[in-house]
């Protein structure tokens, strides 16, 4: 089992454990080790975010990775995504992202890439885990003001910024006018060039980051925010990233917000129309809506569910031959343009569709009926498997007897933070939030912190 790795890498307190300087230098080595088979020197390319750890860290993993006997080159402050497609295209042995994604400022990670783009299996995590810890019992912690991140090569993002362009050609936006909440965080780097040469009118938001503003109150975890100020603009549509920008939200015009359950229903319809949805299949996870299930078969879609997680979600679409996959909370899947989610690619992907088909956002998912939901997040202080639980297992056979086929229930630990999330969908709201506050406060008196 990981220690370390989360679903989506290595992710904490910047400096506190394991993101403190001697454990950052151990990846570092532990990975150039564990590249060493792909090339001698096995080159990796690093990107970050806009926290203001995101230097030191950077700093550090590079002298690790230098120890190790790896090249380092850096792209700077660029988005998650980009750094796979660079990691893919020049055939770097890796690629290295430092971001804690939707996390507060204080919070920081490490994600890392195979050469070919894709996010690394689990089981190479766990190997790499295993030097990791071999290398701790020895390294001892760098002085991390002496050590310098690589010289950052300002050509890696337009490189990056002209792939995208490329992957829906021909938009433009023309007398369009939209909503950017960049969330302070690595899409402030990108989107005011990237939406500059697409044309229409622009208005970015949350685009100032000084270091420990990234997702406050603002990006794909406030998606309110970027709504109500979309219907004050009179924009036709708003979009709001997270902060390594590997998913996307969005808000039609009349000011509701539009989850990633939106976006794979009117993907997957304009994919189908096109000849272009695989299997006529969508790969969703188990938080996403029963009412994206239904929408989707009224067109003759099958919907398929993975558990949470972008990288489960690509495992599955892999295995059934799907086409588009993605999960709720913006992570949208389009393996034919790239190798992980982009919110920036899924934006000029929801833009190019709404153009095309000359219709607004909220017509092209008008019939999207969503079934009553909630999420509730629960603080915990260990993760003890919860159906060993008596009294969270009564709970959760409580809600499943009584909404009997008419509502699901969800339970599970979030990979990337101490916390259980319990979400139950029903057609009676009533019954939803019962049961719904009766199992959080069972896990919440076992387990709380």
């Amino acid at each position: 089992m990981r220690k370390l790795f989360g679903t989506d890498g290595i992710r904490a307190v910047a400096g506190e454990a394991p993101l403190d300087a001697r454990t950052i230098f151990a990846v570092g080595v532990a990975l150039a080790h564990q590249l060493k088979p792909v090339a001698d020197r096995p080159t990796v390319i690093l990107g970050m975010d806009t926290r203001e750890s995101s230097e030191w860290i950077a700093a550090t993993l590079t002298a690790g990775l230098l120890q190790g006997g790896a090249h380092v080159e850096s792209a700077g402050v660029i988005t998650t995504p980009a750094v796979a497609f660079l990691a893919r295209k020049h055939g770097f042995a890796a690629g290295v992202v430092i971001s804690a994604s939707h996390n507060p400022w204080h919070d920081n990670g490490i994600k890392v890439f195979g050469g070919d783009g894709y996010k690394l299996a689990d089981e190479v995590e766990l190997r790499i885990e295993d030097e990791i810890f071999r290398q701790l019992e020895s390294v001892t912690a760098p002085h991390v003001a002496a050590l310098k991140a690589p010289a950052v090569k300002a050509e890696y993002r337009k490189e990056y910024e002209d792939f995208l362009l490329s992957s829906v050609p021909g938009l433009a936006l023309g007398e369009m006018k939209i909503v950017l909440d960049c969330a302070n965080g690595a899409a402030s780097a990108l989107a005011p060039e990237l939406f500059a040469r697409l044309g229409g009118k622009a208005v970015l938001t949350h685009a100032q980051p000084d270091g420990r503003n990234i997702n406050d109150d603002c990006g794909a975890l406030h998606p309110k925010t970027v709504a109500a100020e979309t219907k004050a603009q009179g924009a036709d549509l708003g979009v709001t990233f997270d902060g390594d920008a590997d998913r996307a939200l969005f808000a039609d015009a009349n000011g509701n917000v539009v989850n990633g359950d939106g976006v794979l229903l009117l993907a997957a319809r304009d994919l189908k129309a096109r000849g272009l949805l695989q299997k006529d299949t969508v790969v969703a996870t188990t938080m996403s809506n029963m009412g994206l299930e239904a929408a989707l078969r009224r067109d003759a879609i099958a919907m398929l569910r993975a558990p949470v997680g972008d990288k489960y979600v690509l495992e599955r679409m892999q295995n059934v031959g799907a086409s588009l996959g993605g999960e709720q909370s913006g992570h949208i899947l389009f393996p034919h343009l790239a190798t992980t989610g982009d919110g920036l690619l899924t934006a000029l992907v929801v833009l190019d569709v709404v153009r095309r088909s000359g219709k607004p956002l909220h017509e092209l998912i008008g019939d999207l009926k969503v079934f009553p939901q909630v999420i509730l997040n629960v603080k915990v202080r260990e993760k003890k498997p919860l159906l060993e639980i008596t009294s969270v297992a009564t709970a959760i056979a409580a809600a499943e007897t009584e909404l009997d086929g008419n509502g699901r229930v969800v339970i599970r630990y979030s990979g990337t933070e101490p916390l259980a999330r319990v979400m139950i969908e029903a057609e009676s709201e009533e019954a939803m939030r019962r049961h719904a506050e009766a199992i959080a406060g069972a896990i919440r008196t076992e387990l709380g912190a």
